[in-house]
C-alpha cells in the first residue's frame, strides 16, 4: 500500500484536491440559484398565513374609483350589522341573566319555607324520638319574637310603665264611643286591673282619658290611618286595630285586645292558658257551638251516600282575644289587615277565615295555634240574656267578662249588667228581651 501510494505521485494528489474544491463550489452555487428562484416565486415567504391581510387591499386602484367606494360601503354596512347583532345578543343575554336571577331567588325562597315547621322545631331543641303509645304530644307553643323597640320608641316607653309581665289589655276608642269607654275603664278600675291602655284615635278621647287618670296612648297625628280613627264607625275601627296591634307584638308584648262594650268582673289574666298564638272568646252559646261538633249534612239524592259529616264551630269574636308576640300571630294581623284594605269585608269574618282555612291548592294556610275560651267565664250577651239569667244555677256564676256583642242597645244593657252583677239588683236584666227589637 505504501508503495502504491508512492507510485501515484504529486500530480495525482493535486488533481484530487482540486476536484473536491470544485464540488463544494458547485453545491454552493446551486443552493444560491435555488434560493433566488424561490425568492422570486414567493416574495412573501413559502409559509404565509391566509389570515394576513394586505393593508392596501381596500384602497381603490387607478381607474376604478366606483369599485373602491362600493367595497368601502360594503365593509361599513357589514360592520354596522355586526354591531347591531352584538347589541341584540347582549340585550338578550342580560334578559336571560335577569330571568335566571329571578328563578334562583324564587327557588331560594321556596327552599327557605319548605321545611319551616321542622326548622322552627329544631331551633328549640334536638329532634326527639316518638315515645310510647299515648304519650306523644306535638309542639303547641311558638317562640316569641325578639323585641324591636325601634319600631315605636315612644310606645315602648309607655308599655314599660303600664304592662305587667309584658302583658296588657288594649282598647281602641274615638269620640263615638266615649260613654261606653267610661263604663269600660270604670269597671277595670273597680276590679283592680293595673295593666290596661287606651289607644286614643282622636284628641277628644286622649284628653278624656288623661282627665280620668286612664293610661292612654295617642297615635302620631300625621299617621296615615288617623282619618279612619277619627271618623270611622265600629267596623272601620275594628279593621284598624289589626294594623295598630302589630306594633305591640313587634315590641314583644302580649295583648288582650278588648272592645269597649265589654264589662270586667275579674282579672282576665288569671284565667288565660297562654299555650297558643291566639286565645279568643267564642260567639257560641253552648258546648257544641263554642267548641265544635260533627254536623251531619243530609242529601237524599245521593242514596246510600246521602249523609255527609261536617265539622262546625261558631266563630271567634274579634273584639276580645289574647294574642302572643309570635311570628304566626304577626302574620295573622298582616293577612287580616291586607285583606280588609282590599275587600269590602267584615273584620270578624276575615279574622276567622285566616285562622281556620287549611292549606289547599293556591292557598297557604296560617300555621297558628288557637284556643277557645270558656264561654261561661268569657261570656257573650246571647249566653247571658238567653240562658244564664233564666237558669238559677248559672245565674250564680261570676263571669270574668261579659261582651255585649249580640245586642245593638249596648250602653243601657251594659249599665243593667253592672247593676245585676255588682250591685246585686236581681231584676235589672228583666226589661230586656233575649234578642233585639229589630
Amino acid at each position: 500500500m505504501i508503495g502504491r501510494r508512492d507510485r501515484e505521485g504529486p500530480l495525482m494528489r493535486n488533481n484530487t484536491h482540486f476536484l473536491r474544491k470544485s464540488r463544494v463550489v458547485t453545491a454552493v452555487a446551486i443552493g444560491i440559484l435555488i434560493g433566488c428562484i424561490f425568492a422570486f416565486l414567493f416574495p412573501n415567504g413559502f409559509f404565509v398565513s391566509n389570515t394576513v391581510t394586505n393593508p392596501n387591499r381596500n384602497l381603490p386602484l387607478a381607474g376604478s374609483k366606483t369599485q373602491g367606494n362600493s367595497a368601502g360601503c360594503e365593509s361599513s354596512d357589514r360592520t354596522n350589522m355586526l354591531k347591531s347583532e352584538f347589541v341584540a345578543v347582549s340585550e338578550k343575554n342580560a334578559e336571560l341573566k335577569k330571568q335566571v336571577r329571578e328563578l334562583t331567588e324564587r327557588l331560594r325562597l321556596a327552599e327557605q319555607g319548605k321545611d319551616q315547621a321542622q326548622k322552627q322545631f329544631l331551633a328549640l331543641g334536638k329532634q326527639p324520638k316518638a315515645g310510647p303509645f299515648g304519650t306523644v304530644k306535638g309542639l303547641r307553643i311558638n317562640p316569641t319574637v325578639v323585641p324591636d323597640e325601634s319600631v315605636n320608641p315612644r310606645l315602648a316607653k309607655i308599655l314599660e310603665k303600664v304592662a305587667v309581665n309584658r302583658e296588657l289589655i288594649v282598647a281602641l276608642a274615638n269620640g263615638n264611643v266615649k260613654e261606653m269607654l267610661e263604663v269600660w275603664f270604670t269597671n277595670i278600675k273597680r276590679v283592680g286591673i293595673p295593666n290596661y291602655l287606651v289607644v286614643a284615635l282622636d284628641d277628644e278621647i286622649a284628653k278624656f282619658c288623661e282627665s280620668n287618670q286612664v293610661p292612654v296612648y295617642r297615635r302620631d297625628p300625621d299617621d296615615s290611618v288617623d282619618a279612619i280613627g277619627r271618623a270611622g264607625g265600629n267596623h272601620a275601627v275594628s279593621a284598624l286595630k289589626f294594623r295598630i296591634l302589630r306594633e305591640f307584638l313587634q315590641l314583644g308584648y302580649s295583648v288582650l285586645l278588648s272592645d269597649v262594650d265589654i264589662l270586667y268582673f275579674q282579672n282576665p289574666f288569671d284565667y288565660l292558658y297562654r299555650d297558643s298564638d291566639v286565645e279568643s272568646m267564642s260567639d257560641g252559646h253552648n258546648n257544641m257551638t263554642a267548641y265544635g261538633y260533627n254536623d251531619v249534612f243530609d242529601e237524599p239524592a245521593m242514596g246510600w251516600a246521602r249523609f255527609a259529616h261536617t265539622m262546625r264551630i261558631w266563630v271567634y269574636n274579634s273584639g276580645f282575644f289574647y294574642i302572643r308576640p309570635t311570628l304566626p300571630s304577626i302574620e295573622l294581623l298582616d293577612r287580616v289587615a291586607t285583606r280588609l284594605s282590599k275587600e269590602n269585608a267584615w273584620d270578624q269574618a276575615v279574622f276567622n277565615e285566616e285562622l281556620s282555612f287549611p292549606s289547599h291548592p293556591g292557598y297557604d294556610g296560617l300555621h297558628a295555634a288557637r284556643r277557645t275560651m270558656d264561654f261561661y267565664l268569657f261570656m257573650n250577651s246571647k249566653v247571658l240574656f238567653k240562658t244564664v239569667r233564666n237558669d238559677a244555677n248559672l245565674s250564680k256564676l261570676k263571669p270574668v267578662i261579659i261582651h255585649v256583642n249580640y245586642h245593638p242597645d249596648k250602653l243601657p244593657r251594659m249599665k243593667a249588667i253592672v247593676e245585676y252583677y255588682v250591685n246585686g239588683k236581681q231584676d235589672a236584666l228583666k226589661p230586656f228581651p233575649d234578642g233585639s227589637d229589630w
